[in-house]
């Protein structure tokens, strides 16, 4: 095992957007993949993401506090066909979409954050679907990107070996934690109903697929 797949209490917490002391009872009451070397907690990289993934899936990250408005953090102008095979070009581009929200005050933070956590651990959850997502001070309130890409992007490294066709970037404020979890777990469940991503995949127009995302929230039955 190389070094870079070994993660600190500090690195999961970062990337989990949780105290360190969190994290630590975590692993004290077995709640979390960890293991000890010595008396120093360390953590696999890659059960870290099966256990971010399996949680979001079945929706134990949080609290139930209400119905995700996907129109109030979705418009058309957020959502974006992408034409580039890597993660790199194609988070960038996404983030520079994100940007032009009102509701996000430093352009340069949040693509250098992005691109940061994407380095630290892949935010592909399988099913081609990434969620790259970040909370920062500079955010005013919680908005999505959508990315729609035309190609296979080959190097988020899915845990199912799965190119990346759908990107969801999520930027909250650094206070909305409850809502920015429940954003990500609403989004990871809709999107793993494979109507709905063909449907999105194969979307000719912005409006087609703003479309769709909206009525993955009023259909919910139809996308469980």
């Amino acid at each position: 095992m190389i070094e870079d797949d070994i993660l600190t209490i500090e690195e999961v917490a970062k990337y989990l957007r949780v105290s360190e002391r969190t994290v630590y009872d975590w692993a004290q009451k077995g709640e979390i993949p960890s293991g000890k070397i010595g008396t120093v907690w360390r953590f696999k990289k890659a059960d870290i993401e099966k256990w971010v993934n399996d949680r979001l899936s079945i929706n134990k990250f949080l609290p139930k506090t209400g119905v995700i408005q996907v129109e109030n953090i979705i418009s058309p102008d957020r959502i974006l066909f992408l034409n580039y095979s890597t993660k790199h070009d194609a988070l960038l581009a996404l983030a520079e979409n994100l940007a032009s929200a009102p509701q996000v005050k430093n352009r340069q933070e949040l693509a250098a954050e992005i691109l940061k956590r994407e380095e630290l651990m892949s935010t592909a959850i399988g099913r081609g679907i990434a969620i790259p997502h970040i909370r920062l001070p500079s955010v005013t309130d919680l908005v999505v990107s959508v990315g729609i890409s035309q190609i296979n992007i080959i190097d988020f490294q899915p845990l199912d070996d799965e190119a990346v066709r759908l990107i969801l970037m999520i930027a909250a404020a650094y206070n909305q934690h409850a809502y920015y979890l429940q954003t990500l777990s609403f989004f990871s469940a809709r999107l793993k109903n494979p109507l709905l991503r063909s449907s999105l995949i194969a979307a000719k127009t912005v409006g087609e697929a703003y479309e769709l995302l909206v009525k993955s929230r009023e259909s919910a039955r139809a996308y469980p």
